[in-house]
């Protein structure tokens, strides 16, 4: 940050008075511009026929990791609820309309500065297609997951905690909430 977005002065990264943390802060009129974690939310849309699961992904249209797979997720707007960006997400990347369940994974990305949440959902229907930021979107199965072209470790993550809740739900056996804080590069190896 090089000037202030209240006045339009440079600012300084110091840390302020009373702080402990290097902020931007006005050198003209003393505003503080705290920055803080992007929340990115998306859903596991599931389509469970006659026992058959599948989980519907989308292959990146844009970088970062542009041509790998993903589930359908992004940034939270302003003025909306986590539940909100994850059906809206789901719409435009996926074209798919899905009914939320619960919150399934809350992984913490502090390298990057994100925070990333997946609900799971319900597809309501098999009328989905690619938004402007996918390439494809397309149903797999546990054993279908391209998992050397997953896009993110997050999204790698909540697969895996889905699919092994999966297994013991159909033993009767509650889905879990799985947290996780991811330290390393964004990237999968």
């Amino acid at each position: 940050m090089n000037f202030c977005s209240d006045c339009g002065q440079s600012v300084s990264h110091i840390v302020p008075p009373d702080d402990n943390r290097l902020r931007y802060v006005c050198d003209h009129c003393g505003t503080i511009h705290y920055q803080n974690p992007k929340m990115v939310v998306g859903s596991i849309p599931l389509w469970d026929e006659g026992g058959h699961a599948q989980v519907l992904l989308c292959r990146r249209a844009i970088e970062p990791r542009k041509g790998y797979w993903t589930l359908p997720a992004g940034f939270m707007e302003n003025n909306e609820t986590t539940t909100d960006a994850a059906s809206r997400e789901t719409e435009e990347e996926a074209g798919a309309r899905v009914e939320l369940q619960e919150l399934f994974t809350l992984m913490n990305v502090p390298h990057v500065h994100q925070v990333h949440l997946f609900y799971r959902a319900r597809l309501l229907d098999l009328d989905f297609a690619a938004g402007i930021e996918s390439l494809e979107v397309k149903l797999f199965k546990e054993s279908e997951i391209p998992w050397a072209d997953i896009a993110f470790p997050t999204v790698s993550h909540t697969l895996k905690f889905f699919f092994a809740d999966l297994a013991q739900h159909k033993d009767g056996k509650p889905f879990g909430f799985h947290s996780l804080d991811l330290k390393k590069s964004l990237h999968t190896s």
